[in-house]
């Protein structure tokens, strides 16, 4: 017979671990942005290191595992259904299953890390097994199976204002991966007790202290002005004559007003223009009589040939062809282009066969009056170590980017957090220009400087800031994070085979 009230409520929760490790992964996300509810991952990430010490087998330590990483993704990606919704008359069909499948995905990354603490007892040994393990699960999210390196606990940092300002340094040192390994280091310090604790408190000291040091290095401005251009057209787009002329009138009514405020280049969002400007001097024509000789940063669709087309990035100049075109070379999946190995096509049937990648990162040079700059389009700015060619720094960055698909919702906040620690990893100024926002000038140490919300139609001139000298992870790479959390890997396990004392369960 069940035990009746509250006690019955407690015995049923004990008796039932995966459902745990659920909850407690569900309750991590409220770290993430825009929420950056930190302090619940010492309570979320004690809970699985227990519920993984006291799991009766290793298939058992799996599933707990997976659960917490389900629970984790499902709640920091719920927002990924939004873009389905959009396409609803076609994709009506995946509208339930679009977060609960990311998820249960990204889920699999959590198991590493729980099977490696399985190998060590209970105790610092473990602690640091979990937090290299993590990492490096992390790393593998980066490459395998398309890569997907989003919602790190490093991103957790990215707090508006001057307290995430100041935590974000590190990331200067050992990029997302360094930080999620000290979040996670963190996190489990109340397992320890009083140890713990003053383990916590020493420990944000000094991360504090480092980023209130680094950020009193000067920050200038150079001379340049830019004019972000944020049109807000909704999604999906209308792809009739008469809509296509108004968006183009608009954007053109719009930059004229950024150059009336002093603005030396105009930038577009992703995919902003709605004619194929590499291929069409009649538009260029009409851009050269609006703006004269500007330089425009264009977001928008190249055709490389009748079958290719392209995501890209257009310099323009006047009437004659484009100065530089870069392709976007990390594409989305199931958005942008469909996986060999998926059997069924899941894109929006405006993109046909979806496109054809770019060859990798560039550095746009040789723009009269326009420092050097990496271009990036929308989701490469997730990918740490890999947006730029560091054979050839830049002097900036500038990221197009096209989140109205994702409305009001988590996503675009959470694009944002990665686009701030990219200029933080790589010590240069970052120029992020949304169709709907968020755009914003965000400086080298990853501060911004002035912005424009969501779902706000806008023309945004600020100057750009200068740039830093290359951090130590831009000359390292992602070989440092990797490094580390081998270290931190062996270490634990070192420290596991001395056979530490257990600490209790309680």
């Amino acid at each position: 017979m069940a035990e009746p009230g509250w006690r019955g409520m407690r015995a049923w929760w004990r008796r039932r671990p995966l459902a745990r490790a659920f909850f407690w992964g569900m309750l991590a996300a409220a770290a993430l942005p825009p929420v950056h509810l930190l302090p619940v991952l010492l309570l979320s990430v004690p809970a699985l290191l227990r519920l993984t010490d006291s799991a009766r087998h290793w298939r058992q330590a799996a599933l707990t595992g997976w659960c917490y990483g389900f629970g984790l993704g499902l709640a920091g990606l719920y927002w990924i259904t939004e873009p389905v919704l959009t396409e609803a008359r076609d994709f009506w069909w995946l509208v339930p299953f679009a977060a609960p499948l990311l998820a249960a995905a990204v889920a699999c990354y959590t198991v590493v890390p729980v099977l490696a603490a399985r190998l060590v007892p209970m105790g610092l040994g473990r602690v640091l097994v979990f937090a290299g393990a993590w990492a490096l699960a992390n790393l593998g999210q980066q490459f395998l199976f398309t890569g997907f390196p989003w919602n790190y606990w490093g991103t957790d940092w990215a707090i508006p204002g001057r307290l995430g300002d100041v935590f974000l340094q590190p990331a200067a040192l050992v990029s997302v991966y360094g930080l999620t390994m000290m979040t996670v280091l963190l996190a489990a310090t109340p397992l320890f007790g009083g140890r713990g604790l003053a383990a916590l408190v020493i420990g944000l000291g000094v991360w504090a202290g480092y980023g209130e040091a680094r950020l009193r290095t000067p920050a200038p401005m150079t001379p340049l002005r830019l004019a972000l251009i944020q049109p807000n057209v909704p999604e999906p787009p209308d792809f009739s004559r008469p809509a296509l002329i108004a968006s183009w009138e608009q954007l053109l009514r719009m930059s004229q007003a950024g150059i009336a405020e002093g603005a030396q280049v105009v930038i577009w969002p992703e995919a902003a223009s709605p004619w194929l400007l590499a291929n069409d001097p009649v538009a260029r024509e009409q851009l050269a009589a609006a703006l004269g000789t500007v330089p425009v940063i264009a977001g928008g669709l190249r055709m490389a040939s009748q079958t290719d087309f392209r995501n890209s990035i257009i310099v323009t100049s006047g009437p004659e062809p484009p100065l530089a075109v870069y392709d976007k070379w990390k594409l989305v999946p199931f958005g942008e282009y469909m996986p060999r190995w998926i059997p069924v096509k899941i894109i929006p049937s405006a993109l046909g066969s979806g496109f054809k990648p770019g060859p990798g990162p560039e550095t746009i040079a040789n723009i009269p009056g326009l420092p050097p700059f990496g271009p990036i389009i929308c989701y490469e700015s997730i990918f740490s170590g890999q947006i730029l060619d560091e054979a050839r720094r830049p002097d900036w960055i500038v990221n197009v980017t096209d989140d109205a698909w994702f409305g009001d919702t988590a996503g675009p906040r959470q694009h944002v957090a990665n686009a701030r620690l990219r200029a933080v990893e790589e010590g240069l100024p970052l120029v992020r220009v949304a169709n709907s926002g968020i755009s914003a000038v965000i400086d080298p140490f990853g501060r911004v400087m002035v912005s424009m919300p969501l779902d706000h139609q806008g023309v945004l001139v600020a100057p750009l800031p200068a740039p830093q000298p290359a951090t130590f992870y831009a000359r390292q790479g992602l070989r440092l994070p990797a490094g580390l959390a081998a270290l931190l890997l062996a270490a634990g396990l070192g420290l596991g085979l001395r056979r530490r004392p257990r600490l209790p369960r309680g």
